[in-house]
């Protein structure tokens, strides 16, 4: 007798390329069935990312090996953007005349999730919560007692809480989710297709360098993520600066785009930073081998829920200097053994696990040996895992 797949109805703002593989993943198990609710087709037709600074299309398959329904045709119309932005009422109809075991809710961002729990509730659907918040995101005092009242009452009417790491697991804990309820279903990327796309020979590394006009012996220091202020790009530039000072020869590759951009432009030149490079957005496919072409990974943020950018350099075997506020720490970071941690700011502490690094080739190897092990337990697997535990 062929075995009942759970069958769960996940509600997205639309296609993320972090996801989407995840689906496919959970939905060639024996036991699960996964359909992708999406709000927006944003992601497929190109629309205005605010962080990016530019119109964004995803060059990698985000709807294969599951099945998927936009909501309504204003689907083709809607951009995600506030909570208001949208609430899509087709949701309402969808979870209550299909058969779903389980609703999976991404968060409490939009209008929509609070619409699809009251949907699922009234028909005795199982709901589970997958929120990727923890308790060292800065927020006002009125906000943040407001929003724990809030919270503690809408985890308590979902019946599942899936935590996406240790510091999202003592959120749901500070908010008076029992433990009972609550599953470990790791933050995770698509490891296997980074990992071996990230595998690269040394004639294609050094063709790669000398593309951006990289040497091909140059240490090269990666940020990739938004140009934000939050994110800290200047703080590398600034501690690039310090090395430099005391003779460590290093370069510095800035990869994305965001508000920062000009003043980072500026900040190099005023510090005599030669060997910065601005290559712009990088899609996804390509991504992979320009990790695979530096040596250390830089993501100096703060009030990060958890930084996904962290997960793929760790496949690519980079040694990672990570501010403490980043949501992946507590999981992925061990000082000196998987990378450093530093706190957003100072730029002496940056400086000073960038010389460590920079100064020895070997402890890069062992370091990114190290994240590749790391990543091989932090993975789709476990998630399959860990929602498999929440639905039995």
């Amino acid at each position: 007798m062929q075995q009942h797949k759970t069958r769960i109805a996940a509600l997205n703002s639309h296609p993320i390329q972090y996801f989407a593989p995840l689906y496919a993943y959970l939905n060639a198990s024996d036991s699960l069935d996964i359909t992708a609710l999406y709000c927006s087709d944003f992601s497929l037709r190109g629309g205005l990312d605010p962080g990016f600074k530019q119109p964004v299309t995803w060059d990698v398959d985000l709807l294969s090996g599951y099945r998927s329904k936009f909501l309504g045709e204003a689907a083709k119309k809607r951009v995600p953007a506030g909570f208001w932005s949208l609430v899509c009422p087709e949701v309402w109809r969808e979870i209550r005349s299909s058969k779903y075991d389980a609703v999976l809710l991404h968060g409490h961002g939009y209008a929509v999730n609070l619409i699809a729990l009251v949907a699922a509730k009234s028909k005795g659907i199982k709901v589970m919560m997958r929120c990727d918040t923890h308790l060292c995101l800065k927020r006002s005092f009125l906000k943040r007692n407001i929003r724990r009242l809030v919270l503690c009452l809408l985890y308590k009417i979902c019946d599942r809480c899936l935590a996406i790491g240790t510091a999202n697991h003592e959120f749901y804990r500070r908010m008076f989710v029992p433990e009972e309820k609550i599953f470990k279903v790791p933050y995770t990327v698509d490891n296997k297709r980074f990992i071996k796309s990230s595998k690269i020979t040394q004639e294609e590394r050094a063709a790669i360098r000398s593309n951006f006009g990289l040497k091909r012996d140059q240490v090269v220091i990666l940020y990739a993520s938004k140009l934000d202020p939050l994110k800290h790009p200047d703080d590398l530039l600034r501690a690039a600066a310090l090395l430099h000072h005391e003779g460590l020869e290093c370069a510095v590759m800035m990869v994305g785009n965001g508000m920062m951009e000009s003043q980072l432009h500026r900040l190099a030149k005023s510090l005599r930073l030669s060997d910065v490079i601005f290559p712009g957005f990088i899609n996804q496919k390509d991504l992979p081998r320009i990790l695979a072409a530096c040596d250390i990974f830089v993501l100096p943020a703060e009030n990060e829920a958890w930084g996904l950018i962290v997960n793929e350099a760790m496949c690519a075997g980079l040694p990672v200097v990570v501010g403490d506020e980043v949501g992946c720490v507590a999981d992925l970071i061990v000082e000196g053994k998987t990378g450093f941690i530093h706190k957003p700011g100072n730029v002496a502490a940056l400086a000073e696990a960038l010389r460590k690094l920079v100064r020895d080739p070997a402890l890069r190897v062992t370091i990114g040996q190290n994240c590749r092990a790391r990543m091989e337990h932090w993975s789709f697997a476990e998630c399959l895992q860990g929602i498999k535990a929440a639905v039995k």
